[in-house]
């Protein structure tokens, strides 16, 4: 509906916290965490905050489509950073599955800015919400390389969702005391859903790139879109056409490629 992006971020994140607390109440380690860590639990939270906040703001404003495909940049951002942070190589055929997968979200998103006209890629009206969700998908990748730095250094899944969650929550709760837009229960629902999975988002992105690099399963980030057309289908009874058909055959065909292409290294 028309609510604030930063009352959405709130609640989004606010679940995760309350899941996180629980999850790590109950271990013997409680919310102990490695000092030397802070650093990069710090780049995490803040720029995974940036990237919810952009990603939110350019959805209410975008085309939805639109910022879906910018902000489906953060897999290649992931994977640059991951170069220079983590030093981790990225072979020829990883970097050109990551592109493949991209070509093929651009089959199923087909952005209009791209569909209009190629002289005029982005309206000027829409240059600032564009920068947007380009910026919410360069915050996601960095955070994401520092969950994985993370988990080579030890600290837990449950314990840097945690960190994370409180540390947005903390940023976003002031504007909600300042400027609280009252809600409808069946918003208020809606949003508790909408946190429930993305506490399940993050606890499962963290668990995968606590185990693998970037460049191996970032590809799989693409997978997003076509969870997102089942639920459309489901939901609201939409029919995917025949480019979107052809996105969804690009991107398992990729995905299983690089499967077997890891499994075969590994």
């Amino acid at each position: 509906g028309d609510l604030p992006s930063i009352q959405k971020s709130f609640f989004r994140n606010f679940i995760a916290l309350i899941i996180a607390f629980i999850v790590l109440i109950r271990t013997d380690e409680k919310f102990k965490f490695n000092k030397k860590n802070l650093p990069e639990l710090l780049l995490r939270s803040i720029f995974g905050t940036m990237g919810i906040l952009c990603n939110f703001y350019a959805i209410d404003h975008l085309v939805l489509s639109d910022a879906s495909m910018l902000n489906k940049l953060s897999p290649f951002f992931a994977v640059i950073c991951s170069y220079f942070v983590l030093k981790e190589k990225v072979k020829p055929f990883q970097a050109l599955a990551v592109i493949v997968a991209f070509i093929g979200a651009l089959f199923i998103i087909k952005p209009q800015s791209i569909s209009a006209s190629l002289p005029s890629f982005v309206p000027p009206s829409n240059l600032l919400y564009g920068w947007s969700s380009s910026l919410g998908g360069f915050g996601a990748g960095v955070a994401y390389t520092m969950v994985r730095k993370l988990s080579q250094k030890g600290e837990r899944g449950p314990f840097i969702v945690f960190f994370f969650s409180a540390f947005s929550c903390v940023v976003t709760l002031p504007y909600l005391i300042v400027d609280y837009s009252p809600m409808t229960i069946a918003q208020l629902v809606i949003l508790i859903c909408a946190g429930i999975a993305a506490a399940g988002g993050q606890f499962s992105i963290t668990a995968a790139y606590s185990y693998a690099p970037a460049r191996e399963i970032s590809v799989f980030d693409y997978t997003q879109i076509i969870f997102a057309a089942l639920m459309g289908f489901i939901a609201f009874g939409d029919i995917p056409d025949k480019f979107s058909i052809i996105g969804y055959v690009i991107i398992c065909s990729v995905s299983v490629a690089m499967f077997l292409y890891n499994r075969k290294e590994g």
